[in-house]
C-alpha cells in the first residue's frame, strides 16, 4: 500500500495574484503598521518565497503604493453641498483615511498609486472643478497640488506636536518684540490662532482661489 507523502497532505496552495498579495499587506498593515509591509513579511504570511512576489509587485515602493490605492477605496466621493464643499470633504476624507494609517502619508508623499481607486478619486476631484468653471488645464496641475497639500498635511500629524512644545512657542512669539521683530510682534496672535479644522478649511479655499486665478502660463 502507498503512503501518501506529507507534501501530498497538505492543502494546496491557493495561486498567488497581485490582488492577494495586496489583500495581505493591508491587512498586515491595519495590525502592524506600514513598516511592517515588506516584501519577506508577506512571503511569511502567504507561504511562499519573497523572490516569487516579485513577478506580481516590483518592489516596495510599488506595492506600498497598491496598498495606498487599496486604502483610496475608503474616501468618500458623494458628499452634498455646492461644488466647492463637496471638493473640500473629498480633500478632508482622503486627509483622514491617510491620518488612520500613521506611516502610509508619509509613504504617499513618493507613492504614485495609478489603481482604479486613485483614478476614481482624481476623476471626481476634476468634475468637481469643471462644475466650478476652473479651466481644464489649470484644474489638472490643481488636482496635484490639493493632493500634494492633503498628503502633506497628514504626514506633518503622524508625529503630533506636544503640549508642552506648542506651549513653548506660544510663549516665545507673545514675548517678541516689536522693536526686533516687527511683523512677528504684530501678527504673533494670527500665527498662533484657529484650531486645525480652520486652518485647513481655509487653506482649501485660498488654494482654490488660486488654482482658479492662476492660467499655466503668463499672460502677455
Amino acid at each position: 500500500m502507498t503512503t501518501p507523502s506529507r507534501r501530498r497532505e497538505r492543502p494546496a496552495k491557493p495561486a498567488l495574484s497581485r490582488a492577494g498579495i495586496v489583500a495581505v499587506a493591508v491587512g498586515v498593515l491595519r495590525a502592524e503598521g506600514l513598516q511592517r509591509v515588506t516584501m519577506r513579511r508577506l512571503a511569511q504570511e502567504l507561504d511562499t518565497g519573497a523572490s516569487s512576489l516579485y513577478v506580481h509587485v516590483r518592489n516596495t515602493a510599488e506595492l506600498h503604493a497598491a496598498v495606498l490605492d487599496e486604502l483610496l477605496g475608503e474616501v468618500g466621493l458623494r458628499p452634498e453641498g455646492s461644488w466647492e464643499e463637496r471638493l473640500e470633504a473629498v480633500l478632508e476624507s482622503y486627509t483622514e483615511v491617510l491620518l488612520r494609517h500613521p506611516g502610509l502619508a508619509q509613504s504617499a508623499l513618493v507613492a504614485r498609486p495609478s489603481g482604479r481607486h486613485y483614478l476614481e478619486l482624481v476623476e471626481t476631484l476634476l468634475a468637481l472643478l469643471a462644475e466650478g468653471g476652473v479651466p481644464a488645464q489649470q484644474a489638472a496641475w490643481g488636482v496635484d497640488l490639493l493632493l500634494q497639500h492633503a498628503t502633506a498635511t497628514a504626514a506633518e500629524h503622524v508625529v503630533e506636536q506636544s503640549e508642552e512644545d506648542w506651549a513653548a512657542l506660544v510663549t516665545a512669539v507673545r514675548a517678541l518684540s516689536p522693536g526686533t521683530h516687527p511683523h512677528l510682534a504684530t501678527s504673533g496672535a494670527d500665527l498662533i490662532s484657529g484650531d486645525p479644522g480652520e486652518r485647513m478649511a481655509w487653506s482649501w479655499r485660498a488654494l482654490l482661489s488660486g488654482i482658479a486665478a492662476t492660467p499655466l502660463k503668463e499672460q502677455p
